[in-house]
């Protein structure tokens, strides 16, 4: 029994330094392994005691006694009961992800793709391991009956929690902002295949911290990163239902802002064809058809009803330095305009 209850305290002290400590830097993909494999025999450990009442008081016994510690040593130290020992697995994700000093390659380890004829819980491959959890943790969301519709799938949803975390992380101690710009970089923009699931992320990332009814450090940074990605959000603009472009104008007027500029700037692109009698897009706008393109301004305005007088202000002023002329192929700012108030 002595020598569990001290691979417990060894166990606890290693959560707690995967949160706290700068020296999670140095772990390698061996170390890492290793603290995986810990935090799975604390759950062996709940599983051999919870029912075995005098084993279970030796061991919160110990606990009461290591989490003392470890306040003393981590100022923001949060204890870890003997009912949070079946899911030491989580903890130890979470500890990770909320540990600013956690690198990017890592991060790259735990999401990365696993050998599926592997076996899962052999300690020494932890490599996708995040996104097994993440699969699970989305599996649970689907299944559970009370669950409310998500604008996303689940897998989006959860990365978007994670993401979050992630930021909140990286910010909330005074983290150089290149280093939670390069978070976003290596994990969003992946590359042109994997544009639309990051949007995904994005778009629940958002949605979710604006559930909370507080607008929160990362993601104000979330959104001024954004801002700068133009792809991206041309991307978003041009793929994700404008069910949920709507919540997100709704929900955030940075986003309403950057998006209103990205249509400016694809309208502006297109260029009238009288062959086809209708405005094409070009250069680098997205290919959407000039109705569509409406029913984008249409829906922004919808969404966000005190913008749309000076967003129409806006349009005409355009118009005007067209030449101000209602013949239609002349101006794409008047024949939006005019299809607007149709």
């Amino acid at each position: 029994m002595e020598a569990v209850l001290k691979n417990v305290a060894s166990a606890v002290e290693l959560l707690a330094v995967a949160a706290y400590s700068d020296a999670m830097s140095q772990w390698d993909e061996k170390t890492l392994s290793r603290a995986f494999h810990w935090a799975r025999y604390c759950e062996h450990v709940y599983t051999r005691f919870h029912t075995n009442s005098a084993g279970r008081r030796v061991v919160e016994k110990q606990l009461q006694h290591t989490n003392a510690r470890l306040r003393d040593a981590f100022a923001d130290y949060r204890e870890v009961s003997f009912m949070d020992l079946p899911r030491c697995e989580h903890l130890l994700l979470l500890a990770l992800l909320s540990n600013p000093h956690l690198p990017i390659s890592t991060m790259k380890i735990l999401f990365g793709k696993k050998d599926v004829a592997s076996r899962y819980y052999d300690y020494k491959e932890v490599t996708g391991l995040c996104s097994h959890l993440i699969q699970c943790k989305s599996a649970c969301k689907v299944l559970c009956p009370f669950s409310g519709l998500s604008a996303v799938d689940a897998d989006a949803e959860v990365q978007g929690e994670m993401l979050m975390k992630r930021l909140d992380a990286l910010l909330s101690q005074g983290s150089d902002p290149q280093q939670a710009e390069h978070f976003l970089h290596s994990v969003l923009l992946l590359s042109e295949e994997a544009a639309h699931h990051s949007c995904l992320v994005i778009t629940a990332a958002l949605l979710t911290a604006s559930d909370s009814g507080t607008q929160t450090s990362s993601q104000s940074f979330l959104l001024n990163w954004l801002q700068k990605e133009h792809g991206m959000l041309q991307h978003m603009g041009s793929t994700l239902p404008s069910a949920v472009l709507k919540d997100l104008a709704r929900a955030h007027g940075k986003f309403r802002d950057a998006y209103f500029s990205a249509l400016k700037k694809w309208a502006s692109e297109m260029e009238y064809s009288l062959n086809d009698g209708e405005w094409l897009p070009e250069g680098t706008a997205p290919s959407l058809s000039f109705q569509e393109m409406v029913e984008h301004f249409s829906d922004l305005f919808d969404a966000c009803p005190s913008l749309r007088r000076n967003a129409e202000d806006e349009l005409l002023a355009l118009k005007i330095l067209d030449g101000d002329f209602d013949a239609r192929g002349l101006s794409v700012w008047g024949d939006i305009l005019s299809e607007l108030k149709k």
